[in-house]
């Protein structure tokens, strides 16, 4: 299985739709996803997701499925600095608290145990690993477990909070340290893929991350939301 993850165009976040940049992003992100053998189209319930995700799916002549618990991450807490924002706040306590990430339980420390990141965060790879499940691959620790003969390439549309959560899990780090190292453009294309191997233990590889030279000259640059919905 290809698991193909878009982010949505450049977004105007006041009405949870697209930009006019935007949508010629999400356009162009429908042409370069136009070979890729899609056969399944499935988006965040947030507005800019979908229209998003419109593009490809009327290029493609497929349906759009909802996957409600891919809607955009909430963040802050009492306590927390850089308001609780997953991108800021990782970064600062790597630079200000010299945190490591790869040793120590990010979700155990103060300015995560009360954050609404974390909370999110469990919602969005619970639900997502029983997504999984039903496309054949049973996630068990850094592991998952081949259950299907059925290639397939899937897309999903989504956000940078909730498609980091789903990169944090499938990869097996720390979700904060994703944040920092791993950020992505708008309509950018990262690709996954799971080995078809039943009756085996298989790994995701990370076929591609982070393509967007379909939106070069359309307003591309790494934008996070600075405020919680």
């Amino acid at each position: 299985m290809r698991l193909i993850m878009i982010r949505h165009g450049e977004p105007d976040y006041s009405h949870d739709c697209l930009t006019g940049t935007g949508r010629e992003q999400a356009a162009a992100a429908a042409l370069r996803l136009a070979d890729e053998g899609i056969s399944s189209i499935y988006s965040s319930p947030n507005g800019r997701a979908r229209e998003t995700a419109s593009f490809t799916a009327e290029r493609l002549g497929l349906p759009i499925t909802v996957l409600e618990y891919m809607h955009e991450i909430s963040w802050g807490g009492p306590g927390t600095p850089e308001s609780g924002h997953p991108w800021t706040l990782a970064e600062w306590m790597i630079d200000r608290e010299d945190f490591d990430f790869s040793a120590r339980d990010w979700k155990q420390h103060p300015y995560y145990i009360a954050n609404s990141a974390t909370r999110d965060y469990e919602r969005v790879t619970e639900q997502f690993d029983a997504f999984l499940r039903t496309r054949g691959y049973r996630h068990e620790g850094s592991r998952f477990f081949c259950e299907t003969e059925k290639e397939e390439t899937i897309a999903l549309f989504s956000h940078g909070g909730s498609g980091a959560c789903v990169l944090s899990s499938l990869l097996n780090l720390p979700f904060p340290y994703v944040c920092t190292i791993l950020p992505y453009e708008f309509t950018s294309v990262t690709i996954l893929n799971f080995p078809v191997r039943p009756g085996e233990y298989v790994h995701p590889r990370l076929e591609l991350f982070n393509d967007a030279a379909h939106i070069h000259g359309k307003e591309h640059r790494v934008v996070f939301q600075q405020e919680s919905e």
